[in-house]
């Protein structure tokens, strides 16, 4: 019967990677697999490796890139939060720096993981085949003193817990707004656009509309106060025009009528010089 077994791994394996291609390499965060810790759990680094694994946890569950990665029933699950929800991740797309987490870290090992090197990464290619060794080639093969540094944990999820725990749209608007860590993996990366930017770009089309409305509402609002002091200035100089017109029509009637008594006192000379011209012949018929 055991060999029956290892026999079936080794078909499944054989017939993994055709159907890996086929995959997407993350799928959608929609799976349950039995994990539920009541509390966030701690974790310690994994010397020499930009990994983070949990020794309490019982099971093979580890910390890389900004998710959680765990390796159960010989397949790959990874998630965001650290309870799920969780996706499945095809062989062919899983993190080079997970496959390469040595043996000893799992502590939950498959029975294949018997007589492997404890200090080296499982053997992979033994178990998924050479179509898998062949697509991967190089996987194990790395500069160690290159090594990226590891993501931060995000323990800001410490808070949720229990009947706390997030729904999972809740989970990417709680992620968006504590956790800013930007992916170098690119199957990570392919993961973060279709688990966040879909919520982020709804996001942004519901502020658009917001900042298209408030230019003609300032607008609305600048114009009136542009429009109160144009009628002042426009009223201020009729008002002092006024005024001028009124000084310079008032001094007109006097200059027009100071010359008048100048004719006048003419008019009285020749009034005058008539009254003399009338007294002299009386006087000349009265010597007469």
């Amino acid at each position: 019967m055991r060999h029956v077994i290892i026999l079936l791994s080794m078909l499944f394996g054989a017939v993994t990677p055709a159907v890996a291609q086929l995959s997407i390499g993350i799928g959608l965060p929609n799976l349950g697999i039995g994990i539920n810790l009541p509390v966030y759990p701690d974790f310690e680094p994994v010397p020499g490796y930009p990994v983070y694994y949990a020794p309490q946890v019982n099971s093979n569950y580890f910390f890389y890139d900004g998710m959680y990665w765990v390796f159960q029933s010989d397949n790959w699950y990874a998630s965001s939060w650290y309870n799920g929800p969780w996706a499945m991740v095809s062989p062919m797309a899983v993190p080079v720096f997970i496959l390469r987490i040595p043996v000893r870290y799992y502590r939950q090992p498959p029975m294949y993981f018997h007589g492997w090197q404890e200090n080296a990464p499982p053997r992979w290619g033994d178990h998924w085949g050479n179509d898998w060794q062949h697509q991967r080639s190089g996987w194990d093969q790395w500069n160690r003193n290159s090594v990226p540094a590891p993501a931060p944990l995000p323990t800001y999820q410490r808070q949720y817990s229990g009947n706390r725990y997030p729904s999972y749209e809740q989970q990417r608007t709680i992620n968006s707004q504590n956790y800013h860590y930007q992916p170098h993996d690119p199957v990570v990366q392919q993961h973060y656009q279709q688990y966040a930017l879909p919520k982020a770009a709804s996001q942004q089309q519901q502020h658009q509309p917001q900042q298209q409305q408030q230019p003609p509402h300032h607008q609305q609002q600048q114009q009136p106060q542009h429009q109160q002091p144009q009628p002042q200035q426009q009223h201020q100089p009729q008002q002092q025009h006024q005024p001028q017109q009124q000084q310079q029509h008032q001094p007109q009637p006097q200059q027009q009528h100071q010359p008048q008594p100048q004719p006048s006192g003419q008019d009285r000379g020749s009034q005058g010089q008539g009254k003399d011209a009338s007294k002299q012949p009386k006087q000349g018929q009265g010597k007469d």
